[in-house]
């Protein structure tokens, strides 16, 4: 019998209605397909309601939950039934190193029913909230010249999507 062993003390718990399967394969294809990904991203497990299930009215059998990994982040996706929805009080940060790498991930995130948000925020077709951050944006916000930073803040608040170049142009402004 394998044994559960979890490479980290705290692991983020996602409780969906029934998608927990398939959200896990998504995530893991995103994260394995880019260009250059490591191969960090994998589904560990799969643990299976060994009878039916009143409270969800889940059947025996079905996905009870999913043990994954994105870049080596370790994750539990739980059918746990309709009772409970994502909001953004909780999203996840993927930080990225160029606009290709952003494009990438906001592309795929909001494809097939995601939505967009401002300020690099979108919520993906499973309802979930993503930050795709370049970690540019981070350095020259807290950058101790502080009307540069506020210069990158004002564009930041307009995008959607981040794009960096004006970012950039903002900070680089004289």
């Amino acid at each position: 019998m394998a044994k559960f062993n979890p490479k980290q003390k705290i692991n983020p718990f996602l409780w969906f209605d029934d998608q927990a399967e398939e959200a896990a394969k998504f995530y893991v294809t995103l994260f394995s397909k880019r260009k250059g990904a490591a191969k960090k991203s994998k589904i560990i497990s799969v643990m299976r309601y060994m009878e039916d299930d009143k409270n969800s009215g889940k059947k025996k059998g079905s996905v009870l939950c999913v043990y994954f990994t994105l870049e080596g982040q370790e994750f539990v996706a739980l059918n746990g039934g309709p009772l409970f929805k994502f909001n953004e009080s909780v999203s996840f940060v993927i930080n990225c190193k160029t606009q290709t790498e952003v494009d990438y991930f906001w592309n795929k995130l909001i494809a097939d029913g995601g939505e967009e948000s401002m300020c690099g925020w979108l919520k993906d077709k499973y309802g979930l909230s993503w930050q795709v951050t370049p970690t540019i944006l981070i350095d020259m916000m807290i950058d101790k010249n502080t009307k540069k930073a506020s210069r990158v803040m004002q564009v930041m608040m307009t995008q959607r999507k981040i794009e960096i170049e004006p970012l950039k142009k903002a900070f680089n402004q004289k």
